[in-house]
């Protein structure tokens, strides 16, 4: 069939994240099935019998505004698919509302984003990050019994602050080990909680009594410092803080104080700003391990992502139902 007769799919995503997103002959399929065209920067660049014709949009980081003003110039636009996470920064609400379908991998970066907390659970109760440093300060045999007593994961209470995607999918990665998780979110029921396999607290109990607390709510005007200087303080004193959700949620520089008293560790792969200044004292603490945001799908994992949307976008053509579409309903909650 010749292009002119197929739909036309735009792949809207800088050039090496494109390289990343869709490698391994991922787009072989739809290009079969549709016109591709990547944008290299702007949609208005594109030509405007294309954009005319284009039935699918795929989006990426980085993806200007999609508002009603754009979609004069694609009236032939039926979804977007988006190959990251939320869409709020980019999808305006009204897009919603005249009926374009919007699809986003916020279910496969959930996954990826759960498989590193675990690894920050299981390292944490371990005590890997503080015995490594010791042992290397120490070079020689350490005094096993009174430091190591109190690690292990065996037995200890896991509080996970939100049942997001990615809350839910930490809870379930942990059904492996013999730990009790406790939760907090005001949306869950008791039905939903047992279901889940964990038991519903308040947040202060929660901070009280877990040994390692993982931070999965979204960044919402709700949400924004809802973990204080009274909940961090009300930690056990050997228990760990990790945020792989927003730096916005907490109250930092309470964290800070916290962690400056030597007791209480953190794992912190989002600050507030994102990237601390160079002065900042976190970057300093020995109680604190920052990473750069990568929780998420970097690298080699981007190719899920990249091929998730692909299978969203012939979902599309095909006129089948999305599997990870965003309602209008969802839009007040998106992170």
């Amino acid at each position: 069939m010749q292009s002119s007769n197929l739909p036309v799919v735009i792949i809207d995503a800088p050039v090496e994240l494109a390289d990343e997103l869709f490698v391994h002959g991922v787009l072989d399929t739809l290009q079969t099935r549709a016109h591709v065209v990547h944008s290299v920067d702007r949609l208005e660049q594109i030509d405007e019998h294309l954009r005319a014709r284009a039935e699918v949009l795929i989006t990426s980081w980085g993806t200007q505004l999609i508002d009603v003003e754009v979609l004069q110039s694609m009236p032939a636009l039926r979804a977007i698919v988006h190959t990251g996470g939320t869409i709020r920064s980019f999808v305006h609400p009204d897009v919603i509302a005249a009926g374009i379908v919007v699809s986003t991998q916020a279910e496969e970066n959930a996954k990826i984003v759960a498989e590193y907390t675990l690894a920050m659970v299981v390292a944490s109760l371990k005590g890997i990050f503080a015995t490594a440093r010791r042992y290397r300060h120490e070079k020689g045999a350490l005094n096993r019994w009174p430091l190591l007593q109190t690690l292990g994961v065996t037995g200890k209470t896991i509080g996970i602050i939100g049942a997001s995607r990615v809350g839910q999918a930490v809870i379930a990665l942990l059904r492996r080990y013999d730990v009790e998780v406790v939760l907090y979110d005001p949306y869950v029921d008791d039905a939903t909680a047992l279901e889940l396999g964990v038991r519903k607290v308040d947040l202060c109990e929660l901070m009280r009594a877990s040994d390692v607390v993982s931070l999965h709510a979204p960044a919402t005007a709700e949400t924004a410092g809802m973990i204080t200087r009274e909940h961090l303080l009300s930690m056990k004193p050997t228990a760990t803080f990790i945020n792989t959700a927003r730096g916005s949620l907490v109250d930092q520089a309470a964290l800070l104080d916290v962690l400056a008293e030597g007791n209480v560790t953190a794992v912190l792969d989002v600050t507030d700003p994102m990237v601390l200044d160079a002065e900042d004292a976190l970057w300093d603490l020995d109680t604190v391990l920052l990473t750069p945001h990568i929780a998420g799908a970097v690298g080699s994992d981007l190719r899920l992502l990249g091929a998730g949307a692909v299978a969203e976008a012939l979902r599309v053509l095909d006129r089948a139902p999305l599997h990870y579409a965003v309602l209008a309903s969802d839009l007040p909650r998106l992170a």
